[in-house]
Parts: structure tokens; sequence; C-alpha cells
């Protein structure tokens, strides 16, 4: 019986859709039928056909089996394992409304899963903390990303070698577009963003293409490029180096594929020899090295945080981006630079001031509570745009470095780090016991704050010296 059922594949027909980058009249032209009726078909609204299965197959070349599973039945299944939830334990669930629902309404399945699934990583986030004060940290998938960047020191070696070895094939193919060809049989286009469907690259394994969109400059268009290659050529190297992490959720574990698909993108476009000697020809000038490289600002930047080679050591750089909100976006510490996990940085640096400059390099001699120095460089980039009617984002960027080897550097040529006088700065207002700081915007921790019934000072809070 079970046989005979009409097959309701919409919601994995638009996963395939989408993943495609096709629009509904490129499928329907490929399966030659009409953009309606594929509407119908993604809706539940008919039934696929073996003869259409078959099309879909042929047409976009995947497995006949992994592709007709039955999704209703799979629905089916994973509502009512959430449903025996003790949050719904007072609701009478009979077994046929479950799989009427997984069915008839696979696109409302999949919502109430994704909300059951949030919400129990909410209270396992809650249990954690309950439990153990900070434990709650591990449930962050993004903060989970940088921990295990951060174990690594920022440096892959299997990555960045085999990445070097792809960069002298690339040069010696004459261009990423030929070593493209020639290695994976792709064809590299740059086409308008309304063709790509609000993606900057796309893999379109139907038409053996590469697809990026030009709109994007040429450093972006470059990176974007080697990021395909890092995803496909690095596939091993990037395995081998998450293969035994015990990440706590897929999040987690996507994120740090990501961050080390851009890590060997970078060293694509930025061989670590070359660059390294690169880096000490040019006394680490960003802007410098970003012409030599054909390479963004930020990007550089970014390397530069990542050359912990054995017997090819540079500098070590803190690299911090946060928006005009204070939100930071990306992180990677390789100085040693104790930025707090939470709560604002402090307002005195000046990565939270060059928006009144965008485009222009500020320098800053920072000094901590502790006494520890630090030399750091900032300056805005942009993302997006690209053309008249999409937005650009604006964001500061920070690279941080020992104050002591200031001198190394195209910024603080010459000068001698123990004389300069430096920013008075903090981690964070809550960590910071400065006294007389105007810009503090909460008191430290564990401190009495004074009243102000005979005295006010020019200074937000008054704190006891305890």
């Amino acid at each position: 019986m079970a046989e005979s059922r009409p097959l309701y594949l919409g919601p994995r027909m638009r996963r395939l859709r989408r993943e495609l980058g096709l629009t509904q009249q490129a499928m329907a032209q490929d399966l030659g039928i009409s953009p309606s009726y594929v509407a119908l078909l993604e809706r539940n609204q008919r039934p696929l056909t073996a003869d259409l299965l078959l099309r879909l197959a042929k047409a976009y070349r995947f497995d006949l089996g992994d592709f007709a599973g039955e999704d209703s039945e799979d629905y089916a299944r994973r509502i009512g394992q959430a449903l025996r939830d003790p949050l719904f334990a007072d609701i009478e669930l009979p077994a046929l409304e479950i799989a009427d629902l997984a069915t008839s309404f696979p696109g409302v399945s999949e919502a109430l899963l994704r909300l059951h699934s949030a919400y129990q990583r909410e209270q396992r986030a809650l249990a954690e903390q309950r439990e153990a004060p900070g434990a709650a940290l591990s449930s962050d998938p993004v903060a989970e990303a940088r921990r295990f960047v951060a174990q690594h020191r920022n440096y892959f070696h299997a990555i960045d070698t085999k990445a070097e070895e792809i960069a002298a094939a690339i040069a010696s193919a004459g261009s990423q577009a030929e070593w493209l060809r020639a290695q994976q049989g792709l064809r590299l286009r740059f086409l308008p963003p309304d063709v790509m469907m609000d993606a900057v690259r796309r893999h379109d394994r139907h038409n053996s293409q590469l697809l990026i969109d030009d709109t994007l400059d040429g450093a972006s268009r470059a990176f974007q490029v080697a990021s395909h290659i890092a995803y496909t050529a690095l596939r091993r190297e990037i395995a081998a180096v998450t293969g035994g992490a015990p990440f706590t959720s897929a999040t987690a574990a996507n994120l740090v594929r990501r961050a080390l698909a851009a890590y060997g993108a970078a060293a694509i476009l930025m061989p670590y020899d070359r660059f390294a000697r690169a880096v000490e020809a040019r006394s680490y000038d960003i802007e410098a090295l970003s012409r030599q490289f054909g390479t963004s600002f930020e990007q550089v930047a970014h390397r530069l945080t990542t050359l912990g080679r054995p017997g090819m050591l540079r500098i070590p750089f803190f690299f911090i981006r946060v928006d005009p909100a204070g939100n930071v976006s990306k992180r990677l510490d390789g100085a040693g630079f104790p930025f707090a996990a939470h709560g604002g940085g402090c307002p005195l640096w000046s990565v939270h001031s060059v928006f009144r400059t965008p485009g222009e390099i500020v320098t800053q001699f920072l000094e901590l509570p502790d006494g520890q120095r630090f030399f750091s460089i900032a300056r805005t980039v942009i993302a997006g745009g690209g053309s008249w009617d999409r937005p650009r984002t604006t964001r500061a960027i920070a690279l941080a470095c020992a104050a002591e080897h200031a001198p190394q550097l195209a910024y603080a040529r010459g000068c001698d780090p123990r004389a300069v006088q430096a920013t008075p700065i903090g981690v964070t207002c809550r960590l910071c016991n400065r006294q007389a700081c105007t810009a503090r915007a909460a008191p430290p921790m564990g401190r009495e704050i004074l009243s102000d019934d005979t005295r006010r000072g020019i200074e937000p809070f008054g704190f006891d010296e305890g």
C-alpha cells in the first residue's frame, strides 16, 4: 500500500531549486513543465510523479534514492519527538493528527520544529548558567568558534602549506579562471545581482560554472573565487582540523568551517612565504601590502594575525571589527590582548571613533590599568555597495600589537614606546578601576559607589578606594 501513495516532496524540491540558484521559470524549462506547475509541486498541491522524479534526477544529477526519501514520515517522527516535551503534556495529540500535519503542511511542520529546537537550546543555556556561572558561554556557537580558532593561535599549518601549493599552481596556470577550468572543469562567470539572486558566489554544478556577483570590487571577486577553491581543494585539510573537535552544535562546526575556508582563501591570495617576506620589506604597511597582493585593507589586516609559522614568525597581532553601535563581528587574538567577552569595549580606544574620519588610518598607543602597553592601527572599511541601489555597511577594524613591536611598523618607525604618552584605557567599564574617567558608562564590579550629597566629581561615578 505504501508504494501506491502519492509522493509529495514540495519542500525538498524547493530546497533543491534554491541550492541550485534557479528560478521557478528556469526549473520549469529544465523539466519541460510550466512555472505554475512547479509552484504547485513546491506547495505540495500536486504529487511528484515518477516521470517528473526521473526528469529531476537526470537534469540535476543527484541520487534518486536520496532525494525521494519520505519527507512526511521524517517530519512525523521528528514532530512526534518534539511533542513529547513536558511542555505539551496536558494536550491530547493523536498520532493521526501528527501524521496529517506532516503530510499536508510540511512548511508548518518545519516551522514548529525550528521553534522547538530554539526553545530547547535556550533551556539548555539557562540550565548551564544555573549549574555553573559562565558555563552558558559554551552554548554560544559564535563564542565557541572564536575559542577554537584562538586555541590554535589562528595558525593552521596544513591549510597554509597546501594553500601555497595551490597559489603556485594558479600562478603557473595564469589566472584563477584558468586554474578552475583545468582542475575542476568550471567556467568562471561574473553576473549581475538579479541573476545571482542575492548571492555573491554560487557554484552551479548543473552547468559546471562558478558564478560571482559582478558588482564586487576586484579584491572581493578574487577572495570569493579563492573561497570556492578553499572549500573544494582544501576540503581534506579543513576536515583534518575539525575532525576530532567536540563541537556542541552543528552551527558551531559550520562557523569553524567557514572561518577555516576564509583562512584558506587568504592563504591562497597571500601565500605565507611570499607574504611574510613582503611584510618585513614593507614594514607592515597595510595599504602597500594590499596593493602588492591585490587584496583589501581588511583582508591584509586579517592575514597579519595568522603569521605563526615556526621559523617564520612575525609580529603577533590582535584584530577586531566593530560596527558603529559597538557590536563585534570579528575578533582574532594573536597578541594576548585582554578584550572582554561581554560588554562594550573602552570608548577611549580609537577603533570606536574612526567613524568620524572614514578611510583615515588612526594610530594610538594604549595602556591598560595593569601597565600593559599596546600599539593600535584603526580604520573604517566598507562592505557591500557596488551599485547605486545596493546598501553599504561601514565598520571599523583595528590591529593591536605589543607596544615593544611598534618601531618595526611603518606607522611608528623610530619611536620609543616607553617614552610615548599612551591613552589609558580599560578592558571594559565593569572591569576597569580607573578613578578619573569621564567616559565611564558603568561602575566597576565590587566597588561601592560614593554618594553625591556634598561633592560631585567630573567623572560619572565616584567609588571607594577599597
